[in-house]
């Protein structure tokens, strides 16, 4: 194994900002034949700190390991406990020496880490760095993009912007469960998902979106998220996807769903049908938004 380059943080979505410090890394590890690795945590650091404002994630833990390996470097999970938690920042350089012999240091704009980590600047860490012998450098920035501002997007159905933060779309993955089949019975059926614990979902409406089907292949989709006010009396939050054009039985099996575009808020009809009609002018302008984006050479990716 090579000396290392390593980068520390939480990767929360791993968005555009994320990958201008990735960038940095890989360059600067190529540059000194160093393996290039971007540490970070098995939860959110607040999920022990200071549980009440532990943000909801933007990507699984799994998830966010793919994109970080999709960019080049490999990602190195800690398990976030309470032994980190309490290590100071001096402590983190000799334990990133000792343990996995980094010799370059990528910090980015506003990188703490260590139980003291906000008493440091730029320059502190840099100094903890030549007492172990790690060059600390510090990344571009890139500004208007962060996972606050990117749950903010998500929160507020704002699916085009989070995108644009994130550089692909915004998706979500779980299991397909059963659902009471009404929508199977007016040409409408639907996959219904539940996402992993602790994911952001986008807020309640109707959007276009691409799904992924078990198999890798890709299909257009129509996806409800809300609580169904036309046939439902109650407050459960459901995510259904109608799959346009394909068939077969999903129950039990992975989805994942990329947002391209919300198309409207939620809303309660009247009669069946005029909830069908709705539906129906609802998938036809999912087609067009998603045929449009097709012939974009630089739509966002899955």
């Amino acid at each position: 194994m090579r000396h290392r380059a390593a980068v520390i943080g939480t990767f929360d979505g791993v968005h555009l900002g994320h990958a201008a410090v990735l960038s940095a890394l890989l360059n600067e590890a190529e540059a000194r034949n160093l393996e290039p690795t971007a540490i970070t945590f098995d939860r959110h650091p607040l999920s022990l700190i200071d549980p009440a404002r532990e943000p909801e994630a933007i990507t699984t833990t799994h998830r966010k390991e793919e994109l970080i390996r999709k960019t080049g470097a490999n990602p190195l999970v800690l398990p976030f406990d309470d032994k980190l938690r309490a290590t100071t920042a001096a402590e983190w350089m000799k334990f990133l020496k000792d343990s996995y012999d980094v010799e370059l240091l990528v910090v980015g704009y506003d990188t703490t880490f260590g139980c003291d980590g906000l008493s440091y600047s730029i320059s502190g860490y840099k100094k903890l760095g030549e007492e172990n012998g790690i060059e600390v450098i510090e990344a571009p920035f890139v500004a208007g993009i962060s996972s606050s501002a990117i749950r903010k997007a998500i929160r507020e159905g704002d699916v085009c912007h989070a995108s644009e933060m994130l550089g692909r779309h915004f998706s979500l993955s779980g299991i397909t469960v059963g659902g009471n089949r009404l929508g199977r019975t007016i040409g409408f059926p639907t996959a219904n998902i539940v996402p992993a614990p602790g994911i952001i979902i986008p807020a309640n409406g109707v959007y276009a979106a691409k799904a992924t089907l078990p198999d890798g292949s890709h299909v257009g989709a129509m996806v409800n998220i809300g609580t169904r006010p036309t046939i439902m009396r109650g407050n459960d939050r459901t995510v259904e996807a109608h799959l346009i054009g394909w068939e077969g039985d999903l129950y039990g099996k992975g989805l994942t769903i990329a947002f391209v575009s919300r198309l409207r808020d939620e809303a309660r009809f009247n009669s069946i049908d005029a909830l069908r009609r709705q539906l129906e002018k609802d998938r036809r302008e999912t087609g067009q938004i998603l045929e449009k984006e097709g012939k974009q050479p630089s739509a966002a990716n899955f």
